[in-house]
């Protein structure tokens, strides 16, 4: 059995990292390559390792998932198989790259659930504390265990070891593919014919080892693969923009821009499509019910093109965001799907059907093939957090599409402030070092701590000892906002003992007696 290979010496990582410099690969797939030119006898060949390799494979998917240890594609074999030694090592690897993905995806939704639950557990204890009950719509958050991965679609991720990818030389096919067997020692060599749109991808390329070949209805595909090296050309001092990504919009940057959005035609054809599959489950439990073994399916043609047309509208949103900064250096949240949840299960279905998780991956393969500079941010609280006072609360979104500071009632647009927030976070290695949602909180209401000492704000309890309740200002929390009629000048420093301060989001009381900065 092969083993893991040795670490790269210090010569041969040092000049991956002078490339990663000035490059960026990227990996172009060519999809949709049927192998059809196969005798029936090929075929039905293929069609029993596939028999066998893939239980092995779902096998080594549950043991993965359900072990202590990360998921080792290099570990010893446990399990007995007719598979030759280096399909049963492929077999290994495939299923050690989708526990990996599974056991990433199921801790980040459990650290969702552990914030939710801590969260909940603080607004109770004040609410307590206060003597007021809490809001009877916040529910206590549950944690419902994850399903293991189950291999649905017939699929092999294999290398060059087990399928070996050959030029046509003396026929008139392009390729020939060899791929071990059960019957060792006997490759079935495969001809592959190229469509003029695949040969014209292909031409001057350099073809990846490794191969993917799945089987849907009946039929069997290809897919091949080849390195793209990209040089970055973006500049150092190129303007930095926030993206935030949402269902009301696909995509909104911090220039102001709002680009595609879920709402209007998709949501109409989700809320139809949805209605259909309903129509069709209740139809599958009558006829269980009665005892019927052939029922129909739950899923939908409809379905699938509402999920091709939604990649469609947020491939457009995303190229038309780079049209309009091509020289800028795009920073985007880093956006885990997988642990947003609501409590009802109609925005459940809206989510899932929106297809959030596509944007970040559109974003980072448009950018990365123009050659564009793209990096994730942090992305906790930047929907809370206003980017001056750097207050995170809850409550400062009122609802969706509205932000509203509670300490300094700054209001903008909630899609704006948050791509505002991530365009400051780049290059934020305080914020990049917290390791949980808890940490990023913590460090913004320091932030907000050193932003009031910087502009000598005082804390005034009560309001009213200012004499400014009904002339010039209304108490908002701790602080004193001033916010003086037109008619009325604001007070000198004769009038009264307080300075005050205008910012560009809010006017405080300052206790020092100084001269009055103008905004």
């Amino acid at each position: 059995m092969s083993h893991k290979p040795e670490s790269a010496n210090d010569q041969g990582q040092k000049k991956r990292k002078r490339k990663k410099r000035t490059k960026q690969t990227i990996t172009c797939a060519v999809t949709h390559i049927r192998l059809i030119e196969a005798n029936p006898g090929k075929l039905a060949a293929l069609d029993q390792l596939l028999e066998v390799y893939l239980p092995l494979c779902q096998q080594y998917v549950a043991l993965f998932c359900t072990q202590e240890t990360l998921p080792d594609k290099y570990a010893d074999p446990v399990f007995a198989t007719v598979l030759s030694d280096r399909l049963h090592r492929v077999a290994m690897q495939q299923a050690a790259g989708i526990a990996k993905s599974w056991r990433t995806n199921r801790q980040a939704a459990y650290d969702a659930y552990l914030e939710d639950l801590a969260d909940y557990a603080e607004a109770k204890t004040q609410a307590t504390a206060s003597g007021m009950p809490l809001d009877p719509k916040r529910i206590e958050p549950t944690w419902k265990e994850w399903n293991l991965p189950e291999l649905r679609v017939p699929a092999i991720q294999a290398n060059a070891n087990v399928v070996a990818v050959e030029q046509s030389e003396d026929s008139t096919f392009d390729y020939w593919l060899r791929i071990s067997t059960l019957d060792k020692g006997n490759p079935l060599h495969i001809p592959v014919k190229l469509a003029p749109y695949h040969k014209k991808a292909l031409q001057g390329r350099t073809l990846n080892t490794s191969t993917t070949l799945h089987k849907r209805k009946g039929v069997w595909w290809l897919t091949l693969s080849f390195d793209l090296d990209v040089p970055v050309e973006t500049e150092s001092s190129a303007q930095k923009v926030g993206v935030d990504v949402g269902i009301a919009n696909f995509i909104t940057t911090s220039t102001g821009k709002k680009y595609g959005s879920f709402h209007g035609k998709l949501a109409r054809r989700h809320t139809r499509d949805r209605e259909k599959r309903r129509r069709k489950a209740r139809l599958r439990a009558c006829l269980k019910k009665k005892g019927v073994e052939k029922r129909p399916s739950t899923s939908s043609a409809s379905g699938q093109r509402l999920g091709r047309h939604v990649r469609q509208e947020i491939n457009r949103a995303v190229n038309q965001m780079i049209a309009d900064h091509p020289n800028a250096r795009i920073l985007y949240e880093d956006l885990s799907v997988a642990s947003m949840r609501f409590k009802a299960r109609s925005m459940n279905a809206y989510l899932y059907a929106s297809n959030l998780a596509h944007i970040p991956e559109q974003i980072a393969w448009a950018t990365a093939k123009r050659g564009m500079a793209a990096h994730t941010v942090k992305a906790a609280y930047s929907s809370q957090e206003y980017h001056r006072c750097h207050y995170p609360d809850r409550a400062n979104r009122p609802d969706q599409q509205t932000f509203k500071c509670i300490l300094c009632g700054h209001r903008d647009h909630a899609d704006h402030n948050a791509a505002l927030n991530l365009a400051r976070r780049f290059g934020d290695t305080e914020l990049a070092a917290c390791k949980n949602k808890g940490e990023v909180k913590t460090r913004l209401l320091r932030r907000h701590e050193e932003w009031k000492k910087q502009y000598g704000l005082a804390v005034v309890q009560p309001a009213v000892q200012l004499g400014l309740w009904d002339s010039y200002g209304k108490c908002y929390g701790q602080f004193c906002l001033l916010h003086p009629p037109a008619s009325s000048p604001v007070p000198s420093q004769q009038e009264t003992n307080f300075g005050i301060i205008h910012t560009p989001c809010m006017t405080y009381t300052h206790r020092q007696s100084a001269r009055v900065p103008t905004s």
